[in-house]
């Protein structure tokens, strides 16, 4: 049974985590920046970071065993000759991983920092395929790579596909860096919001932009506009990386961004997320750069302990002004909570869990990070317990 993906021509398949669906050559786009704010995307990076579909899923429901999805996936790539890295297609099925499916075609969005003129080298679909699955009709949901951007052509089934129970679980709205995107873990699934998500049966919609959580106004404008019963937003290493604040701008950067996604969210529980242990710009500031003298990719600090008397900031810097501004902010905002990022992954946790490009976490801290989350936040006492009485939207 073929089924269209198009929602407003009728189809039966749910698109999940998209704030926007666009048109494509072929097919649909999942968007995750809202299309009143797609021209304000500032650079290339940002464009690729933007269009990855972290956190999208397909979902339905099906008793067929045999399920294939055509899709043309783009893979970021520094030339036109790189071998298309691997990505992992997941299906969920019944609340369970059941299957994946691997990509190694697609086209290529060619780029690098040292070459600012990205461009598009077309690819041709591939039809991923998922078989053997339990009989008897199912929930199923399609997690897309979150290193990707997919364009979704098709999708057939041994059986007909009906639409997908309503979610019972509450709607979380994240933002975040590379750390919440999913670099370098190895699948969606391990990502920690997805994780943690699935974990505590809330609907994750990820506005997580790897290395873009720079307090943008086009993504506070995305989440003022896009539904959510809670929202997070976790703040503070990409602005250290790329040295692009100091404390005065900074300052006046989170009110914005706060205030703006209250405009759409007044009373909607938010959670201020400070930046995890990393090593490097703990108590230097940023840029952050490669170490030249190794060959493997190695997170490093170019700054120096004096620049912050100069209003540079490190990551202790950063949690300092986050905290104060939720404490001063939450005087009138009874919905404004802070987790203090050290609480996910500290110190203690470096020593025997160490990051591998002394940056961005592994499967093993991504897996940390979400059970540390879930408890903390979801769980009794949390910010987003379910308070007595309350019942899942």
């Amino acid at each position: 049974m073929d089924v269209g993906l198009d929602p407003a021509q009728g189809s039966p398949v749910a698109i999940r985590g998209a704030v926007h669906l666009e048109h494509g050559e072929r097919g649909i786009l999942p968007r995750r920046v809202r299309p009143d704010q797609w021209s304000r995307i500032p650079d290339d990076f940002m464009l690729a970071s933007v269009s990855e579909c972290a956190g999208v899923r397909l979902a339905f429901r099906t008793a067929g065993t045999a399920i294939e999805l055509d899709v043309v996936g783009t893979k970021m790539v520094p030339d036109e000759k790189a071998p298309l890295p691997v990505s992992l297609y997941e299906l969920v099925v019944d609340g369970r991983l059941e299957r994946t499916a691997e990509s190694a075609g697609g086209a290529r969005f060619v780029f690098t920092f040292e070459r600012p003129d990205a461009y598009r080298v077309a690819g041709e679909p591939e039809t991923l395929r998922f078989d053997g699955l339990p009989p008897g009709e199912k929930e199923v949901e399609l997690w897309l790579p979150y290193s990707d951007e997919v364009e979704l052509v098709g999708l057939r089934a041994d059986a007909p596909v009906l639409p997908p129970s309503v979610p019972a679980g509450r709607r979380w709205l994240h933002h975040g860096s590379s750390i919440s995107h999913g670099f370098i873990a190895t699948r969606t699934s391990r990502t920690w919001p997805v994780a943690a998500a699935r974990s505590a049966g809330v609907e994750l919609t990820s506005a997580a932009f790897s290395g873009n959580a720079v307090l943008d106004q086009l993504t506070a404008r995305t989440m003022r506009d896009t539904p959510a019963d809670l929202i997070s937003v976790k703040l503070g290493i990409n602005v250290v990386n790329g040295d692009l604040m100091r404390a005065r701008i900074f300052r006046s950067a989170v009110h914005g961004f706060l205030d703006t996604i209250r405009d759409g969210h007044p009373d909607t529980p938010l959670l201020v997320v400070s930046p995890i242990f990393c090593e490097p710009v703990e108590q230097l500031p940023g840029p952050t750069a490669q170490d030249p003298f190794r060959t493997d990719l190695w997170t490093i600090s170019l700054g120096h302990a004096g620049e912050l008397a100069e209003g540079k900031l490190s990551l202790s810097v950063i949690r300092d002004e986050l905290e104060r501004i939720v404490r001063q902010r939450s005087a009138e905002d009874p919905a404004l909570f802070y987790l203090h990022g050290h609480r996910l992954y500290g110190p203690s946790d470096a020593e025997r869990m160490p990051l591998p490009d002394n940056l961005h976490p592994g499967d093993d801290v991504q897996e940390l990070m979400a059970g540390r989350f879930a408890r903390i936040v979801f769980g009794p006492g949390g910010p987003f317990a379910l308070r007595p009485g309350a019942a899942p939207a």
